[in-house]
């Protein structure tokens, strides 16, 4: 497969190539692992640049190009939906990840560090710091979040493609330091598309753990499901008739192209209402959250199934559960790895497991983890003081970085 420059003008067009780029990214980082190319020596890449470009470094290149020639119209980039219908776009995170794949690609580890280095404030000490302080440990669990945790925020989680150096530093680690290596996301398993479809690790060396830890693939590539209620079942549903027949209508349809989009997951419905571009006028933003909020409450009036996460970006519809005294709670992502210890027989009674997030919704990963063993160890990606307050006080062995390209580089430090 051979990625050549073209113009896109089209929002199917960008995500088209997008889709390319992923393939091409898995191939490299397969190539890289079946010939032993994922240390650290930058040698070890360069000597085998020839056999690796074959393997589409040009591809890269050249998705690139045709990425920055998107015009812009102001400060913002213009796609189309049709022959006349305009969407910004914001592509830093497309753009930026293809030319660190490039760079990492054609230097190798050392100089990419270098340049990591000058984009990141602060990026060698706080690495130095957290590999201090993890070195020589074997992890039985390495749970961890994506989107701001291992993986740099995009506008949109189509396009999310996880980047070549990020696949190669994350599988060396589960590789070398970790028995059972999960990514927990509240993006849904694949298809929609979801953590499967922008993903380049290869295969059966991550368990993917999706809709909130709901339903996963295991490394031998079985998907498992959390048991859901048939009466639940059946109104989620009908919930998810509604909101597509809501979204058919032609001004309402860009809530399903920004952000998050519309994904349906198992157990719970996301539908963007606004990106971190703000590229909804926050008024139009608003009353998409009441035509979604009156059609749940037209699927559920006494409000005993489902739950209304509001986070500004995204509405997500979450399936109650219920506790241990049988009262109604959201399933989140602690009830996650309470599953997945049970379904996966991962012994979380022996450390030690490493847990990293970067949000208050991945906290409760981290106590669901200490309930099981005291060797609980945490790496948190935030500038926020009060998550870092919070983080701190629940675990001492807490790691504090402020970037996910900072967590990738000193999984691959620790990794060597």
């Amino acid at each position: 497969m051979i990625i050549e420059k073209h113009e896109i003008r089209l929002l199917k067009e960008f995500y088209d190539l997008m889709a390319h780029t992923r393939a091409i990214r898995f191939i490299i980082v397969e190539n890289i692992f079946n010939n032993n190319l994922e240390s650290s020596d930058s040698d070890a890449i360069n000597n085998a640049r020839i056999n690796v470009e074959k393997l589409q470094i040009t591809s890269l290149e050249n998705a690139l190009f045709s990425l920055e020639n998107i015009p812009f119209e102001g400060t913002r980039r213009i796609l189309f939906l049709d022959s006349s219908k305009k969407i910004e776009v914001d592509l830093a995170y497309e753009i930026e990840e293809l030319k660190k794949d490039i760079f990492y690609l054609k230097n190798g580890e050392k100089k990419f560090f270098g340049y990591l280095e000058n984009i990141h404030s602060g990026f060698t000490e706080q690495v130095e710091a957290g590999v201090k302080r993890l070195e020589g440990l074997d992890f039985n669990c390495f749970i961890t979040d994506r989107d701001g945790t291992t993986n740099n925020y995009c506008g949109r989680y189509r396009s999310s493609i996880q980047s070549v150096y990020n696949a190669v530093f994350i599988t060396r680690f589960a590789k070398k330091r970790a028995e059972h290596p999960i990514i927990i996301t509240s993006a849904p398993l694949k298809d929609c598309p979801g953590i499967v479809d922008v993903s380049v690790n290869p295969e059966n060396t991550i368990i993917y753990a999706a809709s909130k830890g709901r339903e996963c693939i295991d490394l031998g590539g079985l998907r498992r499901t959390y048991p859901i209620e048939e009466n639940k079942q059946q109104l989620i549903n009908e919930l998810n008739e509604k909101l597509s027949s809501l979204l058919t209508d032609p001004e309402l349809e860009k809530f399903t192209l920004i952000g998050s989009g519309l994904q349906f997951k198992f157990g719970q419905t996301t539908i963007a209402r606004q990106d971190i571009n703000g590229s909804i006028p926050q008024d139009e933003s608003a009353k998409f959250l009441k035509l979604v909020q009156g059609i749940v409450t037209d699927v559920d009036p006494d409000g005993n199934n489902f739950r209304i996460e509001d986070t500004g970006l995204d509405i997500e519809i979450i399936l109650t559960i219920e506790d241990s005294e049988s009262v109604l709670k959201d399933f989140d992502k602690g009830d996650a790895v309470r599953y997945l210890n049970t379904e996966l027989d991962l012994s979380m009674s022996k450390g030690p497991h490493l847990i990293c997030g970067d949000t208050a919704s991945d906290i409760p990963m981290i106590e669901a983890s200490i309930e099981q063993s005291d060797d609980t160890w945490t790496v948190f990606v935030t500038k926020n003081r009060a998550l870092i307050e919070r983080v701190s006080a629940i675990s001492s062995n807490t790691v504090l970085v402020t970037e996910p390209d900072m967590l990738v580089a000193m999984l691959a430090c620790l990794s060597r």
